[in-house]
């Protein structure tokens, strides 16, 4: 495998072992991501109580919905910087990164006003029961108080790893977790502050990582030096971030909105149901990680080695990767299976929060499978220049379809936790039978289609 400067080429050499270098490092970092709200469940499942616990799962939602939306941004800035940094035009680059954390910063604002004062709506929307509510609002509140240190860290490691630099947001991401411990345990058992604790915990280590990174931006010597001077909203850059930025803010958005919906059908099982629910989402979202990192990591190969007239390889890439993410996906998923009830209590103590998690995790779990298919897939026809087909077939399958069936069933089959947890393995599948004869269609019988545009 060659590496140019601060870039990988992916176009030759060993296919697993570049997938596996490229996904692995990824994973890692969004293991460290995740561990700010699961750790945040885990202290208050364990000395607050199951109210709370499900007030600060049931918010992971609501959180969603804007963070999903900027990260999508944050993508777009990326591709844009990696582009001016690939072709080595200092200048341009210069003013997309200034422009890129104006930008931010603006964000930053608006995304603060929005989620302090939206807080209670988004709730009622959602249908908390009254015994969870009033936790709910101070976590929502206490978060997004402070949600620009999310932001401006996304957007400063985005910077990073546009100009080829994984290694500086990971340990950024390690050094901030660890201190999101200690302080969880600090606020919660020695100042009993309760779930505004575990709130303030997260926003303290979100500004200490986003301080961290802002400090290497601005102090580095290197080309991607960030200036406070030269600050501004460039229209031409805007106008190429919001390009590619949109539509997968908006994709995500919708999703995360639709997963709005499925949250509120829980609720209507009560506190117990929506705190192992919350739990069976954690242990989802790890299990999630090896087959997200590998969709990226196909985006970037297919992505080069189409651009290098390879699309034998470009294929075969897709193929491994698919592999790849089942095979470390379904060791995960029977570990769980096997181990469901113990891995619930990570997170609670209570035998009925436990039942609740556990029974998710015995329906769903292997289903993610179909998953590893449909995200790798995804990423694959996206590094191809194709990214309106998944986007149609994933926001049709995983809302729409979603949303009929949860109606259909509850109100004429039957309103069981089950049959409402089931609802994420039915879109999976459907997603699945859309998406793999959508690639056959489209590329598998014609290795000469041409790239609707390069991604």
């Amino acid at each position: 495998m060659k590496r140019i400067g601060a870039t990988r080429d992916m176009t030759e050499g060993s296919i697993v072992r570049q997938l596996l270098l490229f996904a692995l490092p990824l994973m890692a970092g969004n293991i460290f991501q995740m561990l700010y709200n699961t750790v945040d469940s885990i202290v208050v499942g364990q000395y607050v109580g199951k109210e709370a616990l499900a007030a600060v799962n049931s918010t992971t939602m609501i959180v969603n919905i804007l963070v999903f939306f900027f990260n999508g941004f944050s993508v777009g800035a990326g591709v844009v910087i990696a582009r001016y940094f690939g072709a080595r035009d200092h200048d341009a680059l210069h003013d997309a990164i200034e422009t890129t954390m104006a930008m931010t910063f603006v964000f930053c604002v608006v995304f603060t006003i929005i989620g302090v004062a939206g807080v209670s709506p988004m709730l009622r929307v959602m249908s908390t029961p009254d015994d969870v509510f009033t936790d709910a609002r101070t976590y929502l509140s206490v978060y997004f108080a402070g949600i620009s240190g999310l932001l401006v860290y996304n957007m400063g490691s985005g910077i990073l790893r546009a100009v080829g630099d994984t290694t500086k947001p990971l340990l950024f991401l390690v050094l901030t977790s660890v201190l999101n411990i200690v302080l969880d345990l600090l606020f919660v058992l020695a100042f009993g502050m309760g779930i505004a604790g575990v709130a303030l915990a997260t926003i303290l280590s979100q500004f200490i990582s986003a301080a961290l990174t802002l400090m290497l931006l601005t102090r580095t010597r290197e080309i991607y030096h960030l200036s406070w001077r030269d600050l501004k909203l460039d229209g031409g850059i805007l106008r190429q971030i919001f390009a590619v930025g949109l539509p997968a803010g908006i994709q995500s958005v919708v999703t995360a909105f639709s997963n709005v919906f499925v949250q509120a059908y829980i609720n209507h099982f009560g506190s117990s149901c929506m705190a192992g629910w919350g739990c069976y989402n954690k242990l989802d979202s790890f299990i999630m990680l090896p087959m997200s990192s590998m969709a990226m990591a196909a985006t970037t190969f297919v992505s080069q080695n189409m651009g290098a007239k390879k699309e034998k390889r470009a294929s075969r890439g897709t193929v491994t990767a698919i592999v790849l993410s089942v095979v470390v996906t379904g060791v995960i998923a029977l570990a769980l299976f096997l181990f469901a009830e113990p891995a619930v209590r990570l997170f609670t103590s209570d035998e009925t929060v436990v039942a609740f998690g556990a029974l998710f995790l015995h329906a769903n779990v292997f289903f993610l499978l179909f998953n590893c298919v449909n995200h790798v897939l995804a990423g694959a026809l996206r590094g191809r220049g194709d990214s309106r087909g998944p986007m149609i077939i994933m926001l049709s399958t995983f809302v729409a379809l979603r949303q009929v069936y949860l109606f259909v069933v509850t109100r004429f089959v039957a309103n069981t936790p089950f049959l409402v947890g089931f609802g994420y393995p039915v879109g999976w599948m459907a997603c699945f039978a859309l998406e793999v004869t959508y690639f056959w269609l489209r590329w598998g019988r014609s290795g000469n289609a041409v790239s609707e545009q390069r991604a």
